[in-house]
């Protein structure tokens, strides 16, 4: 991949939904979750689009994103996708394309430390905001 600035945004958000989804699912891991249906629950609070778009608003209101990361974020937003998800709502649906897209940027750009602080961020935003769901993993 030479240039992933060139992909589409929703070939980046395929990406970087993979890319997210493997760091939730080693992060609950790590804090001793075994149980399979429990991961799968707990994982659902940081991958859905209402978490997703909590985070990437915060990072856009706080100034967290190079202007480089706020384009992929732009087109990410403004992609056109052919559905959208019956249990979220079009702005969510959008933030959190965007959200994936800018993960999938990273990964496809190799900036690794860039990415995994996102990704780690992305989790202390989710569990401060509850994922707008009202759950918590617990982390002992």
């Amino acid at each position: 991949m030479d240039k992933p600035s060139e992909l589409k945004s929703l070939a980046l958000a395929y990406i970087g939904d993979a890319v997210y989804e493997m760091h939730i699912r080693e992060y609950l891991i790590k804090l001793g979750n075994v149980k399979v249906q429990q991961l799968h629950q707990q994982a659902v609070t940081y991958v859905k689009a209402t978490a997703q778009a909590q985070v990437i608003q915060q990072w856009l209101s706080e100034k967290h994103l190079t202007s480089e990361e706020e384009a992929v974020v732009r087109r990410g937003r403004n992609a056109k996708s052919g559905s959208i998800p019956k249990n979220t709502s079009v702005q969510a649906y959008k933030y959190s394309t965007a959200f994936e897209a800018l993960l999938g940027f990273l990964y496809l750009d190799h900036q690794t430390e860039r990415l995994t602080e996102l990704m780690d961020t992305a989790i202390t935003i989710t569990e401060k905001g509850d994922g707008g769901n009202g759950t918590r993993v617990d982390s002992r």
